[in-house]
């Protein structure tokens, strides 16, 4: 890995952790990088759950004052996310590279509409405190299979849930989406270390910028309009979801 290579890893990762604290969708930029510049493709989704990890972690973090209000429903959809993460890194690890990639550029469009479309099909927030209802339950269930096969997109699917479940306004929801995306990278690395599936060189270029990224986006969330952000994501999505349609 040349030093010019290693500088635009750890930008990716950067970004990536910065707009995943925003909304989602960073998957788009550390999977896009490491296909790029030649990795399969299962590595490079499996390397992209460890390097967006620590940009969960600091997110989390940083909005950990928004965290803990409901203890019982924090502990009851982190359950959910490890074992729905727990099955859908199994999946992967089952498909062959050539099998993952022909389901690649349609993962990328599918993820890229729901992100594009996110504000519009984002439920109205509960009351906070009002019963949790089953079909939010179910939705991070399926939200977590999701995110440990794959991942772009996640987060702003886990917004729509817990802007369904649990209520409070953007900045709860979101640090749920935080934590919860935490529980499912650490199942989903787990998973794909044992199986070997890992580029570490180009996840420990990565990982550094994923921790900044990750606080800064923090930083970002509340202070930058989110418009460009997205406007950057969903440009990325359709390259990407071009790029794969063309190749493939």
């Amino acid at each position: 890995m040349t030093l010019l290579s290693a500088l635009l890893f750890f930008l990716a990762g950067f970004l990536a952790s910065a707009v995943n604290a925003v909304a989602g969708g960073g998957t788009f930029l550390t999977f896009g990088a490491m296909t790029l510049a030649g990795l399969p493709p299962v590595v490079a989704n499996a390397t992209s759950s460890i390097v967006q990890f620590p940009g969960y972690i600091t997110s989390a973090h940083a909005y950990r004052r928004d965290l803990w209000a409901d203890r019982r429903l924090v502990l009851l959809l982190g359950a959910l996310s490890i074992g729905g993460s727990l099955i859908g890194a199994l999946v992967l690890l089952s498909l062959s590279n050539p099998s993952f990639r022909a389901l690649v550029p349609w993962l990328l469009i599918a993820a890229t509409l729901i992100f594009a479309f996110g504000p519009l099909i984002r439920p109205k927030a509960r009351e906070e405190g009002a019963p949790l209802g089953v079909l939010g339950l179910i939705g991070q269930f399926l939200t977590a299979i999701y995110g440990g096969f794959f991942g772009a997109g996640m987060g702003i699917m886990m917004l729509a849930v817990m802007t369904l479940t649990v209520g409070g306004g953007y900045h709860r929801a979101n640090a749920l989406k935080n934590m919860l995306a935490v529980l499912i990278a650490a199942v989903a690395i787990v998973v794909f270390a044992s199986g070997k599936v890992v580029a570490w060189p180009e996840a420990a270029a990565m990982v550094p910028g994923s921790a900044l990224g990750g606080y800064a986006g923090v930083w970002l969330a509340r202070r930058v309009p989110q418009g460009l952000l997205r406007a950057l994501v969903i440009a990325v999505g359709l390259a990407l979801s071009a790029y794969y349609f063309i190749t493939g």
